[in-house]
C-alpha cells in the first residue's frame, strides 16, 4: 500500500466511523482541516453528502485549500464569527505533521496552524487522520515545530526560543526570495530541539513570548486519532 493510498484509506475509515457513531451528523457545524490526509477526508464527506448520509453541514475551513475543496463540492463555507457558528463547532477533523503516544502533535508544516488552533480548539470534537509515517515516540527533535510570529518580533523572539534550546530558522518561500508569508501577513520561525520536550508546557512557554501569534504544538485538546499502521490497518485512539 502506498502513502497515498494508506491517507485514503484511513480518511474513509475515519469519516465512516464518525458517522456510524453518530459524531458527524446532518445540520452540524464541522471544521475541515488542511494537508494531504484532510483532503481525502474532506472528499469523502462530500461523497456521504451527495448520496444523502447527512445533509445541511455549515463547514469552517482552515484554509484556502480547503477552502477551495468545499467549492468544488458544494459545501458552504462559514466564518468563526458568523452568527450561525458563534464562535463553536461539534466537531473538525485535520491531519497532522507528528502524532506522539500522548496524542501531543505538531501542526503547521503548512503555515495554517493559527487557523487550525482556533478551530480544534473551540470544536467540541476534535479528530486527528493520519498516515503511519507521522506516528513519533516523542516530539520535539525531527520536524520542526512552527512558530508564528509578527515580522518585527522576528529577533526578539529568536532570543527567547534559543533559551529554550530551540534551534528556530526563519521559513524561506519556494519559487521567490524572503520568508514565507502566513494567511496572516505573519512569519514562520521553525524549531528544532536536540532533546524530546515537554509538549503541554512548551505550548504555554513558547505562546508566553510577546510577539508570538500561536505555536504549532497542540497538547490542550486531546483528539480522537485514525492512525495508519505499516501492515495497512488503521489504528484508533480515544473513541469511546
Amino acid at each position: 500500500m502506498t502513502q497515498s493510498e494508506q491517507k485514503v484509506m484511513v480518511a474513509n475509515t475515519a469519516i465512516d466511523t464518525l458517522i456510524e457513531k453518530g459524531l458527524i451528523f446532518s445540520g452540524m457545524k464541522i471544521g475541515l482541516g488542511t494537508g494531504s490526509t484532510a483532503m481525502p477526508a474532506i472528499t469523502r464527506l462530500a461523497e456521504h453528502l451527495k448520496k444523502g448520509s447527512i445533509k445541511d453541514v455549515k463547514a469552517v475551513v482552515t484554509s484556502f485549500q480547503a477552502q477551495n475543496a468545499c467549492l468544488e463540492y458544494g459545501i458552504p463555507v462559514y466564518s468563526m464569527n458568523h452568527p450561525e457558528i458563534n464562535g463553536e463547532l461539534d466537531l473538525t477533523f485535520d491531519g497532522a505533521d507528528e502524532v506522539d503516544p500522548d496524542c501531543n502533535l505538531i501542526k503547521g508544516g503548512g503555515a495554517a496552524h493559527v487557523r487550525e488552533k482556533l478551530v480544534e480548539y473551540n470544536s467540541k470534537i476534535f479528530v486527528v487522520v493520519a498516515d503511519s509515517t507521522k506516528r513519533v515516540d516523542t516530539i520535539g527533535t525531527k520536524f520542526p515545530v512552527p512558530v508564528e510570529v509578527i515580522p518585527e518580533a522576528r529577533a526578539s523572539v529568536t532570543r527567547a526560543l534559543e533559551a529554550t534550546g530551540a534551534k528556530p530558522v526563519l521559513r524561506e518561500g519556494v519559487r521567490k526570495c524572503g520568508p514565507v508569508i502566513t494567511d496572516n501577513n505573519n512569519w514562520i520561525l521553525d524549531c528544532t530541539w536536540e532533546k524530546p520536550i515537554d509538549v503541554p508546557a512548551m505550548e504555554d512557554k513558547i505562546n508566553s513570548f510577546t510577539g508570538v501569534v500561536e505555536v504549532g504544538l497542540f497538547s490542550k485538546k486531546k483528539p480522537i486519532v485514525f492512525l495508519g499502521t505499516d501492515d495497512g490497518k488503521v489504528e484508533i485512539r480515544n473513541l469511546d
